[in-house]
C-alpha cells in the first residue's frame, strides 16, 4: 500500500468536500485523512503520486505534494 502526502489549497468545509468527494469516486484508494487547517491531504492505496495529483487538481484546488 502505498501513501501519499498533498498540500491542497482549501478555505472551507466546501473544498474539504470536494477533495472527500473526487477521492471517494477514484479506484485504488483505500483510505485518506484531510485536515482543513494544515491543509494537507493524506491518500492510502494501491495509486501513484500522479494519478492523486491529477484527480485532486480536478477540484480546481492548487495541489503539490507535502514537502
Amino acid at each position: 500500500m502505498t501513501e501519499i502526502a498533498l498540500r491542497v489549497e482549501m478555505m472551507c468545509g466546501g473544498c474539504v468536500a470536494a477533495v472527500k468527494r473526487v477521492l471517494d469516486k477514484m479506484e485504488g484508494v483505500e483510505s485518506y485523512d484531510v485536515s482543513l487547517e494544515e491543509k494537507k491531504v493524506v491518500v492510502r492505496g494501491n495509486i501513484t503520486e500522479e494519478a492523486v495529483l491529477a484527480k485532486v487538481f480536478k477540484t480546481g484546488k492548487a495541489t503539490s505534494l507535502w514537502q
